[in-house]
């Protein structure tokens, strides 16, 4: 039956988790969007519900399309979203990135598209790092996030290889491909990595650039090309 009543519970449930003090850690996440969707299902996650636009070809339980564009948070309304349980997992090698004081959603979806890209295992969220099941980053990941394993890590020590901090314009030039494990380690774009953080990982690297800095989302993945390059084939004489 087609739902008709924005006091629905699943029309509820949808409104809560869209306010971001309705979720923790372990909970549930709403992904909007037939791509995002679609991503799910490749990874094989299963919905604990799905709502689409009555009178659509989609899958899941049918609501009045006014209903459902009220519970939207994409500024065009949806024709289909989804509930699902959040996962976590530990953090993981041999390739990582970890997030410290990321609290930009965007940059942190657009992380885990990357991560996803280059093969990475996981991303860590570190302290003050943005939620990586909040409807913006959902959105930014394009998918990735029912991809790419998603873990927390309150300090460096828990990180899985050699760790790197990344500092504009300190240490060495990063240059790869990694020779083993390795966490790629960044922070907020204006702040950049406490000390204390730095001091606690490995080494230090940078990305030579011919400006000032790179977009945080931007400075990952430039690193996780870097590290996952094939080396310079040799030219036989």
């Amino acid at each position: 039956m087609t739902i008709t009543s924005a006091d629905n519970p699943k029309l509820k449930t949808v409104r809560k988790l869209a306010r971001k003090a309705q979720r923790s850690a372990g909970e549930r996440f709403v992904a909007e969007g037939e791509d995002l969707l679609a991503a799910a299902d490749a990874a094989g996650w299963q919905p604990e519900f799905r709502l689409c636009a009555a009178g659509s070809d989609l899958p899941g339980e049918p609501v009045e399309p006014d209903l459902l564009a009220a519970v939207s948070a994409l500024g065009s309304g949806s024709r289909a979203l989804a509930v699902y349980p959040q996962r976590w997992s530990a953090p993981a090698g041999p390739l990582a990135v970890h997030l410290h004081g990321v609290g930009d959603p965007g940059n942190v979806g657009a992380v885990l598209r990357s991560a996803q890209a280059f093969g990475a295992a996981s991303v860590v969220l570190g302290p003050g790092s943005a939620d990586p099941f909040g409807p913006k980053a959902v959105r930014a990941s394009m998918g990735a996030i029912f991809s790419v394993p998603v873990a927390r890590a309150a300090a460096i020590e828990d990180l899985p290889g050699e760790r790197i901090a990344l500092v504009a314009g300190a240490g060495e030039a990063l240059h790869g491909p990694a020779s083993g494990p390795v966490t790629i380690v960044v922070g907020a774009e204006r702040d950049g990595l406490p000390h204390a953080v730095t001091a606690a990982c490995d080494r230090v690297a940078h990305i030579s650039i011919a400006s000032e800095s790179l977009n945080v989302a931007m400075a990952a993945t430039v690193a996780l090309y870097e590290l996952t390059r094939s080396p310079p084939s040799r030219i036989a004489r």
